[in-house]
């Protein structure tokens, strides 16, 4: 509890806003994002939408700065990657966490987003 109370003082003390969460994979801002990015994937590679369109969506619709798979791009589909194939092994029931076909060849095929000049769009 001291070091807790430590950290949350030295936070506010640098001018961050300190929030709590138990030890939860992706704790909270990931644990959201995460499984939000990967739908976003799953609808472009069924077909749903194109990628302008659901970015374009996001953007409009929800007033997000960036859509989910231009937001995939500027993470890097490597980070995206590694972070999917970490929690569909550690929680291979859950459903949020489950592979997506598109991401992993587009990491295989060294689309990375920005960092590659290419991965949804090209840069």
């Amino acid at each position: 509890q001291d070091t807790y109370n430590s950290i949350v003082e030295w936070g506010q003390t640098i001018g961050k806003v300190t929030v709590e969460c138990k030890d939860t994979p992706g704790f909270i801002v990931n644990r959201l994002l995460i499984p939000y990015m990967a739908e976003a994937a799953r609808m472009l590679e069924k077909g749903d939408a194109s990628a302008k369109d659901i970015d374009t969506a996001m953007k409009l619709g929800a007033g997000y700065p960036m859509g989910p798979l231009e937001l995939i791009d500027y993470v890097g589909l490597d980070t995206t990657y590694y972070i999917m194939a970490g929690w569909a092994e550690r929680f291979p029931d859950d459903p949020l966490f489950r592979k997506i076909d598109i991401i992993e060849k587009m990491f295989k095929d060294g689309k990375l987003g920005i960092k590659s000049g290419e991965g949804f769009y090209k840069y």
